[in-house]
């Protein structure tokens, strides 16, 4: 077995703040406890989560690190006790706590998935973004073959996975996006109808795309003045799955809308989690997406990559809101 070195880098939050407080540190090499492996990290994913967590506005739940990362790709590298599926030596994705922007991080190994022929970059883009979407779509929205499903910040990583998955699994898909730019590059990759909401009225639009019927199943992550509107544009019996709110958590809502329309509105966060949950997710995955992943059918929108040490640079980026699906830190 190769002996590990005692520490790595990984990169720290210095205070509260901007992007510049994200800066590489040393810190020691976690060890992996019962049921849990360590990963050398060869890529990590960005998400709009770590952007709160740096800013003090989501803080790591009781017992995860503090070092931000939601997701990794790479080799397996040690196993705690009672670990079977995996040896060292294995290519993993895995979905984690925290910990991500380091060179070496522990995962569940309930939590780990292979790498599916996808390359680390790829893989890293996985975990989170999918383990939200199927759960999230699928599970809480029920989306089912021949409806219809609208997707907020169709351009997000988020998004560019539920246009994808939503078309695999035989559904019509109209997603919002925030220029002519992006309304494009969300139809590539398979939207039926791409709405700007600079300049068009999703509600509108999306009665017109429908014959006036709806969505079935909408999904989003803005919030603020959104709830009222997608209670406006789905259908009788819609489903309504909040997964944040980059707009605001507080509005001003009609709710005779969701006695009048049967609506279902739920949401979830991930993170938060219990082990067992996020397994069962995991399973699913496996069983449902993978096949997809591995026939080249379904595959994560690289937007851009930036070293470990760049982490800083990777966030300014993921502020201004200009990329096309996924932002990726590679080790």
């Amino acid at each position: 077995m190769t002996r590990l070195p005692s520490d790595m880098t990984a990169i720290g939050i210095k205070a509260p703040g901007g992007p510049a407080m994200l800066q590489p540190e040393r810190r020691p090499i976690p060890a992996p406890g019962p049921g849990e492996i360590l990963i050398k990290v060869a890529a990590a994913g960005v998400n709009r989560p770590d952007v709160m967590q740096r800013q003090g506005l989501y803080p790591p739940p009781p017992g995860a690190s503090d070092i931000p990362g939601l997701e990794v790709a790479g080799e397996v590298v040690a196993c705690g006790n009672s670990v079977t599926r995996w040896k060292t030596g294995d290519r993993v994705m895995a979905l984690v706590a925290g910990g991500g922007y380091a060179e070496y991080c522990v995962a569940h190994a309930d939590h780990a998935l292979p790498t599916s022929g996808l390359s680390m970059t790829e893989a890293a883009a996985i975990p989170e973004t999918f383990f939200t979407v199927w759960h999230n779509v699928f599970e809480r929205g029920g989306l089912k073959r021949g409806e219809t499903l609208l997707v907020h910040g169709g351009s997000s990583g988020i998004g560019t996975t539920a246009i994808q998955l939503g078309k695999a699994f035989g559904a019509r898909v109209v997603v919002t996006a925030g220029s002519d730019e992006k309304c494009e590059a969300c139809r590539r990759l398979g939207a039926d109808i791409a709405i700007n909401y600079k300049t068009e009225d999703f509600v509108a639009a999306v009665k017109t795309a429908t014959a006036d019927k709806g969505a079935d199943v909408i999904l989003d992550m803005v919030g603020g003045d959104y709830i009222a509107r997608n209670y406006e544009a789905a259908a009788v019996e819609g489903r309504i799955v909040q997964i944040a709110f980059l707009g605001s958590s507080k509005a001003t809502v009609d709710f005779r809308r969701i006695m009048l329309k049967r609506l279902h509105h739920t949401g979830s966060t991930l993170r938060s989690r219990s082990i067992t949950d996020k397994a069962a997710i995991a399973r699913a995955i496996e069983q449902n997406v993978l096949p997809l992943i591995a026939a080249g059918k379904v595959k994560p929108v690289i937007y851009k990559t930036f070293a470990l040490r760049e982490a800083a640079d990777a966030h300014q980026l993921m502020e201004t809101s200009s990329h096309i699906g996924k932002i990726v830190l590679t080790v």
